[in-house]
């Protein structure tokens, strides 16, 4: 879990500085050259032609802001404009009028930027549709498109005034809410990081509780015992970096040069990337990622208070840019010279006893939301699994219904609906038959009886025959009706 929030913090804050340069090659383009010190090893210059390193906003327009400001750039009085125009002035919208005199090309490309957003927006919106197995339901793109409000969505064809206004009013917003966002969520993390160790000590007896207990402090203390912190964007923070980084003498620290040296981009303005890497020795004093004792998300939020610091006490113009100018006057200040003690986030907790109770009391009310929910999910699935049951069991019946009617139906030989025993159907020549058989053995057995009378009668007759006759020796000599009773005896 902590590393997911820190790569979402790290992360956030990378995308808001480069953020603000982008912001920045749009507001500040044509600056004013600045004189450097001799002594800063020049880069060198770049081609008029090349285009600005591409930086990532982290802006869900970022693509389309930066091909915005990249083909602004290329017209010479949208330049002039930008350039006499202040921060306020921007932001109110009188440098988007500036619009309608830039060259035809350059209007006709933004046309075209406009049209492939728009059509990047509604395939976005297409695909969620998709993925929500919304396949069926038409999709009204125009009332869709009314929640990016960085565009005019009732126009998709041409870039306009209210385009660009819409565009500068988006960025502009949405930029300067990172930095409170940041906070929010780092609050959240130590509230829950807290949360989550009171829950364990829950889950232990009391001598594991103690020993968990003492190894918590002692990871306190270890923390909290490093050197000295600088005061972020003091003297003895800055010299500190002029020695140590720069390999430079202490007692030849020079503010100009300094800022020469810093300005890694060249543009005769501190950004706040640029502004942040003067403060990795102050961090490295009490942060190190192989200590057990060191959050490297702590160590994310105190670099984000210290860049806010040394932002609002030098940024004078509140332009998210510190000119050479506003940090010459800063090094004169007090603050600069003899500054206060800086209080580390140990010494700072970020949330107050009431804010731990309230989140608490919402994780509660989260976790028995959830409890309900799943109950409900539950006898959701208790009740499909029944209907499913009584669903498959009128299924086999319904099978075994076709299959009864499939048998009648191949035994059946067309016979009178009245034949019938126990429900199957009898043939009808089968039935004569075995009537026919039943008579004929009945036949049978009544002709024999009467066979042996008359068999018994002619051997009667044979013996009354005188002994001086001779008996035939063959058939043919017989008496018609003793012949015919020896041929049915035979």
């Amino acid at each position: 879990m902590r590393s997911g929030i820190h790569n979402k913090m790290c992360w956030s804050r990378a995308l808001f500085t480069a953020g603000v340069l982008l912001l920045v090659q749009l507001l500040c383009v044509e600056a004013v050259p600045i004189s450097m010190d001799k002594t800063k090893v020049k880069e060198p210059e770049k081609s008029p032609e090349e285009p600005p390193a591409s930086v990532d906003t982290g802006l869900h327009y970022d693509r389309y802001l930066r091909e915005v400001i990249d083909f602004l750039e290329k017209d010479q009085h949208f330049r002039e404009k930008l350039h006499n125009t202040d921060m306020e002035d921007i932001k109110q919208g009188k440098l988007a009028k500036e619009l309608d005199f830039v060259s035809h090309h350059v209007r006709t490309k933004l046309d075209e930027l406009k049209r492939q957003e728009v059509n990047r927006l509604r395939t976005l919106i297409k695909a969620k549709q998709d993925l929500e197995g919304g396949n069926d339901i038409a999709v009204d793109h125009q009332a869709l498109l009314k929640q990016f409000e960085y565009l005019n969505h009732m126009n998709p064809h041409t870039f306009e005034v209210d385009d660009l206004d819409r565009l500068i009013r988006s960025a502009t917003k949405d930029l300067e809410n990172y930095d409170k966002e940041q906070h929010d969520e780092f609050k959240r993390y130590e509230m829950m990081k807290e949360h989550d160790r009171r829950e364990h000590l829950k889950t232990l007896d009391e001598e594991e509780r103690k020993k968990e207990e003492e190894h918590y402090e002692e990871m306190r203390k270890k923390h909290a015992d490093h050197p000295k912190v600088n005061h972020p964007g003091s003297q003895n923070q800055l010299k500190e970096v002029w020695e140590e980084a720069d390999g430079l003498d202490p007692e030849d620290f020079d503010p100009k040069t300094f800022f020469s040296l810093h300005d890694t981009n060249g543009d005769g303005y501190f950004d706040e990337q640029e502004l942040e890497a003067l403060f990795t020795k102050e961090l490295e004093k009490i942060y190190d990622p192989t200590n057990e004792e060191d959050d490297m998300i702590e160590m994310e939020e105190e670099r984000l208070r210290m860049r806010e610091h040394v932002m609002n006490e030098v940024d004078s113009d509140k332009d998210r840019l510190v000119s050479l100018d506003e940090f010459l006057v800063a090094t004169k200040k007090k603050e600069f010279l003899e500054p206060d003690s800086w209080e580390t986030l140990e010494q700072n907790q970020a949330y107050t006893d009431e804010e731990m109770r309230e989140f608490e009391e919402h994780l509660a009310q989260q976790e028995q939301d959830l409890n309900l929910r799943a109950f409900d999910l539950q006898k959701q699935r208790d009740d499909l699994e029944k209907q499913q049951e009584q669903l498959n069991a009128q299924k086999i019946e319904l099978q075994q219904a076709v299959e009864h009617m499939e048998r009648l139906k191949s035994q059946k030989v067309e016979p009178p609906p009245d034949v019938l025993v126990e429900g199957n159907a009898i043939p009808e020549t089968h039935q004569l038959n075995q009537e026919m058989h039943r008579e004929q053995g009945l036949q049978s057995q009544a002709h024999q009886p009467a066979l042996q009378d008359t068999l018994q009668e002619h051997h009667q007759q044979l013996n009354q025959v005188p002994v001086q006759h001779e008996v035939p020796q063959t058939h043919q000599e017989m008496p018609p009706g003793i012949q015919d009773g020896a041929q049915g005896q035979l």
